[in-house]
């Protein structure tokens, strides 16, 4: 007996709900479905990247500290994070359809909170609430993804997904430029709202409900709690020890929850009969190798779309919509070269495709560790398109590699736990790069401030310069002494800047060549073997 040309479209290992949704809709449907998950995506994302351009403006705004305003990023950061682990749990328990449905609209009402904002403490709250919403739809829509390929399409759907998980990022800097000069930073937090009103609608029709076999499983509170302490305590340490000083009581007391509370964490999980977060898949050589790196990545990716709109703004001086418009072929770049990545990775062994994107982006950051505020922004064009070429490499193999030797029912578990690990890699990442721009920046204004002396020729010269500038403008000679010293103070603490960016893009670097060794560990061989 023959099958219809419906029934043969489906992936032999489809679930019943999405076998369903095949023969209404026919073979387009892994169309309408990936439509559905990627708009999603796209729209929690856009919002995810969006807002580090407006940092400035923003700390303008409410008078922020950089040590506040980098929870903007991190608190996003954090609370998907959280969420994200959630996945599994909540498509177990409540279909797809529901759980995307919800996310969506907890994501909706954190942009409109942002976008209405009158303290700083609530538009930071808006951005958690934004992140708790995000954290479970990039999981998801990765498994329904990769649920309506078949198995020999699987990378080209991963290359597929990592388009709109890219393309995002892409043109969020740009865009959020642009609505910044033209009208005011609230926007960027209400831009998404249009993509998520339509992605509603369509996830009605298009993501499988809740399977009629599924088991229900009880929720991990204690875990979620565990993890949620953990992190709240390790970023408030690693944000908080620059102001409060490394050694004072504050950072001890937070550094001892952090620490108590992940090895709670990892106690309960083990022994839990519902863990929020299945440990044993750490067994496995191959996907605890893919987690590594999808945690070094994930600093990276997060990492470098906050620190070079900062550096292109505080450094080289351009406006928000110029710093955009300069990271935006990049990304453009990196989003073309997703869908040829994508194919790769059908053909050739994913350790291959990583190892060489691994060592793309470390060779771009390598560049930038001599960039200052005399570099040719043509020459740091290309060096962001080589770092964005070398992740469009790793991600749909680095994907296929960590979910190949998962069977089948773990395969929701292994989405939601690479995309928390790829998360959690962002949320240390942007936060360690924010602590460790500070403390090299700190201690390159220190040491060229030692240097300033009477026998400094340069300097000297300097200030006399500058006293004879604000002399013949009518400024009496106290003003126009402070004046030079303010001036020369300025500059010495742009100078120590630049030159924190510097060392800074430098650790960036050497992580993705360290990153390389476990790469080695990867799956290596051929996506059509067995």
């Amino acid at each position: 007996m023959t099958s219809s040309p419906r029934e043969a479209s489906q992936p032999p290992t489809a679930s019943a709900n999405i076998r369903a949704l095949f023969l209404t809709f026919g073979p387009n449907y892994r169309w309408f479905a990936t439509f559905t998950a990627i708009l999603g995506t796209f729209a929690t994302l856009l919002s995810a990247t969006i807002v580090n351009v407006a940092i400035p403006d923003v700390m303008g705004a409410f008078g922020m500290p950089a040590d506040v305003a980098q929870w903007l990023s991190t608190g996003y950061l954090a609370a998907s994070t959280v969420t994200m682990v959630l996945a599994a749990w909540a498509i177990e328990n409540h279909g797809m359809a529901r759980t995307f449905y919800a996310s969506m609209i907890v994501f909706l009402i954190g942009s409109v909170l942002g976008g209405v904002a009158t303290t700083s403490d609530l538009v930071i709250a808006s951005r958690i609430i934004q992140g708790a919403g995000s954290g479970i739809v990039m999981p998801m829509s990765m498994l329904i993804i990769y649920q309506v390929f078949p198995l020999d399409r699987r990378g080209f759907a991963m290359g597929i997904y990592g388009v709109g998980v890219v393309l995002a990022p892409a043109i969020a800097p740009a865009l959020g430029g642009w609505l910044i000069d033209s009208f005011s930073w609230r926007y960027v937090f209400l831009m998404a709202i249009p993509l998520v009103l339509i992605s509603l609608p369509l996830a009605m029709l298009f993501m499988p409900e809740r399977e009629p076999d599924a088991r229900s499983s009880s929720f991990d509170w204690i875990g979620v709690a565990l993890l949620t302490l953990f992190l709240t305590s390790v970023l408030m340490t690693l944000s908080d020890g620059q102001r409060q000083g490394w050694d004072s009581d504050y950072i001890a007391v937070s550094g001892f929850l952090a620490l108590s509370s992940a090895i709670g964490f990892l106690f309960w999980e083990v022994r839990t009969e519902h863990p929020m977060i299945d440990l044993r898949l750490f067994a496995n050589p191959a996907f605890l190798a893919a987690a590594i790196v999808t945690f070094v990545v994930g600093a990276g990716l997060y990492g470098s779309t906050y620190l070079l709109p900062l550096f292109l703004q505080t450094i080289q001086g351009l406006i928000p919509t110029d710093a955009g418009l300069l990271m935006l072929p990049a990304g453009l770049m990196m989003a073309g070269a997703f869908l040829v990545a994508g194919r790769l990775s059908d053909t050739l062994p994913p350790r291959t495709l990583i190892m060489v994107g691994l060592a793309l982006f470390g060779i771009s950051f390598w560049l930038f560790r001599d960039a200052d505020a005399n570099t040719a922004l043509v020459a740091m064009v290309w060096w962001m398109v080589l770092g964005r070429i070398g992740l469009a490499l790793v991600f749909p193999s680095l994907n296929v590699a960590a979910l190949r030797p998962l069977p089948e029912s773990l395969l929701a578990q292994g989405s939601g736990i690479l995309n928390f690990v790829r998360q959690l890699g962002g949320t240390f990442g942007v936060n360690l790069f924010t602590v460790l721009l500070a403390r090299r920046t700190s201690f390159h204004v220190d040491a060229l401030a030692v240097t300033q002396h009477n026998g400094h020729l340069e300097s000297a010269e300097l200030l006399e310069r500058v006293d004879r500038l604000l002399a013949a403008t009518g400024a009496s000679e106290p003003t126009s002494y402070y004046g030079g010293l303010q001036f020369l103070g300025r500059l010495i603490y742009s100078q120590g800047s630049a030159l924190g960016f510097r060392d800074t893009f430098l650790i960036v670097a050497l992580a993705f060549f360290l990153c390389l060794i476990p790469a080695l560990f990867l799956d290596s061989r051929s996506p059509r073997s067995p």
